[in-house]
């Protein structure tokens, strides 16, 4: 007779936000996809998931909103030339995409 303690597998340390690469790659997507619009979205998924605190997941949303609101503060009219707003959106996009990436990464312990 096998004892189950033996033959079960290992619980992992913490919950895990992507079950395949496939996941992570769409996932990471999300935020370049909707121009920044749900750069907060995997982030809000990975604290209802348990991977990180729900603190990190509402600095991300608020992060969100004031990027938005100032790139719009800056360049309210449609036909303003300013470089600044763009800028601003790459590097939201780019920094939610990179984090979005790096939510399963076990050698980042920030807000885990």
């Amino acid at each position: 007779m096998s004892n189950p303690y033996l033959t079960q597998p290992l619980a992992p340390a913490r919950p895990r936000m992507y079950a395949t690469t496939v996941a992570k790659v769409v996932w990471t997507l999300v935020p370049i996809v909707s121009l920044g619009l749900a750069a907060a979205v995997p982030f809000v998924v990975a604290a209802f998931k348990g991977v990180i605190k729900p603190w990190l997941a509402a600095l991300y949303a608020i992060t969100e909103i004031t990027v938005f609101s100032v790139a719009l503060a800056i360049s309210p009219d449609p036909d303003d030339q300013s470089p600044v707003p763009g800028f601003l959106m790459a590097l939201l996009i780019v920094a939610a995409a990179t984090h979005t990436a790096l939510l399963d990464n076990e050698k980042i312990a920030i807000g885990k």
